[in-house]
């Protein structure tokens, strides 16, 4: 069962009851609901019901949470991770070490790419990323056009740093329709904590 949250402290979808229920309890109006479907309790998020069955095949929307983090950022040693989260217990829910270049923001743009990689996998079409990365979000919605115009060399000249990181994301998103919400960090989001618990955990693989 999904459980629905149409008006509270954080609308969404969600995997249990549990969840569910810390973004209603005690919130003036709540509105939110129980569904067999993703789709079904999609929909009510929105603001609508029950759409046809063919809707359903037509159209498969999520929201996901990413984080990426790296342990002594820019010194050595440093150790870098991702971490993805759909909801308690799921089984898509990602914690991975970064390999190559470990740098925080390089990881805050995999775990993006990671989501949207497993959207494409289980035919998602529109994919709403949670993110507290304004770097990755204003990378993706108003750094990378720029970039491409100017050869990917920033304002300044100088070669993009996450170029390689940047346009495999871009690649990967102009297959489905991706909307990209900002969350504050460590500000008690339920989703957001999942996934920088998931991508602290994947550093340290």
């Amino acid at each position: 069962m999904f459980y629905a949250v149409r008006r509270g402290r954080q609308p969404g979808v969600y995997n249990s009851w549990d969840e569910c229920k810390d973004q209603v309890s005690h919130y003036p109006y709540a509105s939110y609901r129980k569904f067999p479907t993703y789709e079904q309790a999609q929909h009510f998020t929105r603001g609508s019901d029950y759409p046809s069955r063919s809707s359903y095949r037509q159209e498969r929307s999520a929201t996901v949470y990413t984080d990426g983090c790296c342990s002594r950022n820019g010194r050595y040693g440093a150790q870098a991770g991702i971490g993805v989260y759909w909801g308690h217990d799921n089984s898509l829910n990602v914690s991975e070490r970064v390999y190559g270049r470990q740098t925080n923001q390089r990881a805050e743009v995999e775990a993006a790419s990671r989501a949207v990689e497993q959207a494409l996998d289980h035919n998602i079409t529109s994919l709403n990323i949670c993110t507290d990365s304004k770097f990755t979000i204003k990378g993706m919605t108003e750094w990378v056009p720029r970039w491409k115009e100017n050869g990917w060399k920033t304002v300044h000249g100088e070669d993009v740093v996450n170029r390689r990181e940047f346009e495999k994301l871009d690649r990967l998103s102009k297959k489905l329709d991706v909307k990209w919400t900002h969350v504050p960090g460590h500000r008690g989001n339920p989703g957001n904590e999942m996934a920088d618990r998931l991508a602290r955990k994947g550093a340290r693989k």
